[in-house]
């Protein structure tokens, strides 16, 4: 992400307004059967309330089958012109105990007060998978249990208000489970906004440090970028020192984000350090090599040693222009091998990771990584940065990623995501998003929303095949509005544009939205 005050304006759709409650109903029971009966409700034709082998529970009307499958001519729909509540439920008994992973693909218009897919009665705690929003492509959705006692109910569930609709498809019961490892926050600006005088709050308005807070929600993982010699003196090697003692003493993982720069780099601008301009390319491969190694090899030696780095950021267009751009992938590879090299050289077992911000883009994601492999190029995972208002829909999303992570055979991640809670500012500068036609549509600039776009951006990561999804980034959770805390190293005066994004209101107490750390 390269923060600066021209704004990107995409026109979406008006956002629907969308709620989180979730409604307990009442476990039922069927005709038992140990695997799943219809599961993609191909077995009636269209306009069937009660689908062979599935039981209605609620305004069964407002569940029926439809034409238009997922794969098939058949999909099952949950829709009523006035408010409803419904649930479409499958039992299962005769089971093997152990655990098991429910998937389905998943439309929702969104506006609900709850959509999702459980799996409950099955001896252990009920769990769910809210659908995410998208009216027009499917999105597969996963949600795993521990099956206890023999049994285990499959549940499809809207509690809807006028108009509402989903529609689900092609639900497989299978072995296994799933979730993810990764539940972090990029904190680059915390350093800074301390030191101007920045305070956090939990909830309830208690000052408290902001690790701590966020650790208390679940968050696992930090990122932290790192710049060569800032015009502030922040992010540099220093200030990452400083801020990893204290993201490992709460028990946090390490991601270490190298720049190359002295300042943003990102798809539009890869600009060398200082210290380097005039380097040719074989010294900027030292460059590289030492710089790397210099500030992982301190993290080590202060016993918080990275356990991952990201080897440029943003790198579409390369690192280091000119030498490093992508118009020469001999002198690229080069130069990203050289980071590789230096961090294997501190610790072997650090993932070094590869970051694009094409998020939504297969093509372009294909294009690159194609390139790179060619050229031989090192790396242990992929980054992608996703902005909903920025990179497409959800649906292209989960395409990118499950296609990065079968093509490569790397696990894959979100090094960036966020979501506004408000489309008010709270500094002189205006927001990079703060218009409803910037929105992604049925997600609003609310805490709900920004609660539940996190929420389905985690949910489209778990659900990558084989386990290779390792889980989200928020970005900069901690950048609320403090003065002299601006996205320009060189301009002390200049304000935020981020501070709608942070996890933190701007009454500085914790948002709700940070309950997104606890996703599976």
């Amino acid at each position: 992400m390269k923060f600066h005050p021209r704004r990107t304006i995409r026109a979406l759709l008006l956002p629907l307004a969308a709620g989180l409650a979730l409604t307990a109903l009442p476990a039922q029971t069927a005709s038992a059967a140990s695997t799943l009966t219809n599961g993609g409700f191909e077995s009636d034709g269209t306009g069937t309330g009660t689908p062979t082998g599935w039981s209605e529970y609620g305004d069964t009307g407002a569940s029926y089958t439809e034409s238009g499958g997922h794969s098939g001519s058949y999909r099952l729909t949950q829709y009523a012109a006035s408010a409803y509540k419904v649930e479409t439920y499958q039992y299962l008994s005769g089971l093997t105990d152990g655990t098991y992973t429910l998937t389905a693909w998943v439309r929702s218009s969104g506006g609900q007060n709850a959509a999702y897919i459980a799996l409950k009665n099955c001896g252990s705690a009920e769990q769910r998978t809210d659908l995410p929003i998208s009216s027009t492509g499917w999105i597969r959705i996963v949600t795993p249990i521990n099956v206890t006692n023999s049994q285990c109910t499959i549940s499809i569930n809207s509690d809807a208000n006028a108009g509402n609709w989903i529609n689900v498809d092609d639900l497989t019961f299978t072995s296994g489970t799933t979730g993810t490892s990764i539940h972090g926050a990029d904190i680059s600006s915390l350093a800074k906004s301390e030191a101007k005088g920045g305070v956090y709050r939990t909830s309830s308005g208690s000052t408290g440090d902001a690790l701590s807070i966020l650790k208390s929600y679940g968050m696992n993982y930090a990122r932290l970028k790192v710049w060569v010699n800032p015009a502030d003196g922040f992010n540099d090697k220093a200030h990452v020192l400083a801020m990893a003692k204290r993201v490992k003493a709460q028990g946090m993982k390490l991601l270490v984000d190298f720049h190359y720069s002295d300042t943003w780099a990102d798809p539009g601008a890869q600009t060398k350090p200082a210290a380097w301009t005039g380097h040719a390319y074989s010294q900027l491969k030292t460059d590289v090599y030492h710089h790397t190694y210099d500030v992982l090899n301190a993290l080590k030696a202060q016993g918080t040693t990275a356990d991952m780095v990201q080897i440029g950021n943003e790198i579409n267009a390369g690192i280091l222009w000119a030498e490093g751009s992508t118009d020469n992938w001999s002198q690229l590879a080069g130069l990203l091998n050289s980071g590789y090299d230096a961090a294997k050289a501190v610790s072997s077992s650090t993932v070094v990771a590869l970051h694009l911000a094409k998020g939504g883009d297969k093509a372009g994601t294909e294009w690159w990584f194609d390139k790179a492999v060619a050229s031989g190029v090192k790396f242990d995972a992929i980054g992608l940065s996703y902005y909903g208002y920025w990179h497409g829909p959800l649906s292209d999303f989960q395409t990118t990623l499950d296609d990065a992570a079968a093509r490569y055979g790397k696990p894959v991640f979100v090094a960036e995501t966020a979501y506004p809670f408000t489309l008010a500012q709270d500094d002189s500068l205006e927001n990079q998003i703060d218009t409803t036609s910037e929105l992604v549509s049925g997600y609003p600039a609310t805490v709900a929303g920004q609660t539940k776009w996190m929420n389905d951006v985690a949910s489209i990561v778990e659900a990558v095949p084989n386990g290779r999804g390792l889980g989200v980034f928020s970005w900069e959770a901690t950048w609320t509005a403090v003065s002299g805390n601006g996205w320009d190293p060189t301009d002390a005066t200049s304000g935020n544009g981020w501070e709608n994004q942070a996890l933190f209101g701007y009454d500085d107490k914790a948002l709700a939205s940070m309950t997104w750390f606890s996703h599976r």
